[in-house]
């Protein structure tokens, strides 16, 4: 972004007065512009022993796999958004969410947050931004394709703490961050 959005004004990458980071200031009516995180919001819905995939419709990672999920929108909790992306993804209704991983991406500005719930009645179909929509066991995984590093990781911590927990309610909550070193792909 090249201009002021209050006045229009051409504006520069500077560090405000009242800052220590480099932000994009308006010269002319002194307006700061700030770029926070985006926060993507999504569900891993669970039906049995399998997890709900959908393949990507849309860029970026056109093609492969990922979970119901994507950016929150203004005036929904968390926990709203993800089911709301899961119903627009998979025309999957998603019930009994519980706060499942954390992941920061500072690279990007993303912080994904992952629910853990239930499919409601393994009911699903393929929204506008999917291809496909399936029900996956962990051996039918498709790992090479996996859009997402926050996709994976939250699927290897759902099939590893699977073997520890009765319940979806007995899983613990992961926070990790994903670093430069990572292979990271906007959402």
């Amino acid at each position: 972004m090249q201009y002021c959005l209050q006045c229009g004004h051409k504006a520069e990458v500077k560090i405000p007065a009242t800052d220590n980071m480099p932000r994009l200031v308006c010269p002319s009516c002194q307006y700061i512009h700030y770029e926070n995180p985006k926060i993507i919001c999504g569900s891993l819905a669970v039906f049995e022993d399998k997890v709900l995939l959908c393949r990507r419709a849309i860029e970026p990672q056109y093609g492969l796999w990922t979970i119901p999920a994507g950016f929150m929108e203004n005036g929904e909790t968390i926990a709203e958004g993800a089911a709301r992306e899961s119903f627009e993804e998979a025309d999957a209704v998603v019930i009994n969410p519980s706060l499942y991983c954390i992941f920061d991406i500072p690279d990007i500005g993303q912080i994904y947050i992952i629910y853990l719930a239930d499919l409601k009645d393994g009911a699903f179909g393929i929204g506008s931004e999917s291809l496909d929509s399936a029900l996956f066991s962990e051996d039918e995984i498709p790992w090479d394709t996996i859009a997402f590093e926050a996709v994976k990781r939250t699927l290897q911590c759902y099939f590893e703490d699977r073997k520890h927990c009765q319940t979806l309610s007995d899983f613990p909550v992961h926070q990790d961050m994903i670093g430069k070193d990572q292979s990271i792909k906007r959402y």
